[in-house]
């Protein structure tokens, strides 16, 4: 069996959390995974800690992730979302940038560089 490409990786990402889909989200990861917010500023590490972050996350009402744009170079897959969430503040959506470095057909790190957000009218 061929190791899956970083692209198809990603993708299983992307669609595992649109479904909220909390084991097939970690089953993408590493167990040792990092997420960082860009440069370095730490998120999660290891997998309990991913499965604490993501369980929160999907309790959001109106989450979804919209590809905007995807490149991959080699092991890194860079993409261009738009985020719909519900903020403390209520309802909007955030643009972020993601960029996931992919080993042995798992995200073994990943960085995020949002923008501000943008509350709904």
């Amino acid at each position: 069996m061929s190791a899956a490409s970083p692209e198809s990786v990603v993708q299983r990402q992307l669609d595992a959390y649109n479904a909220r889909d909390v084991a097939a989200l970690l089953a993408i990861y590493a167990d040792d995974a990092e997420i960082f917010e860009h440069p370095a500023k730490l998120l999660a590490r290891g997998a309990a800690a991913l499965r604490a972050r993501f369980t929160a996350r999907f309790q959001e009402p109106n989450l979804h992730a919209a590809l905007q744009r995807r490149i991959v170079m080699g092991s890194f897959v860079v993409d261009h979302e738009v985020i719909t969430r519900t903020f403390p503040e209520g309802p909007g959506t955030l643009e972020v940038v993601m960029i996931y470095e992919v080993a042995a057909g798992r995200i073994a790190r990943s960085w995020t560089l949002p923008s501000a957000k943008r509350l709904s009218a």
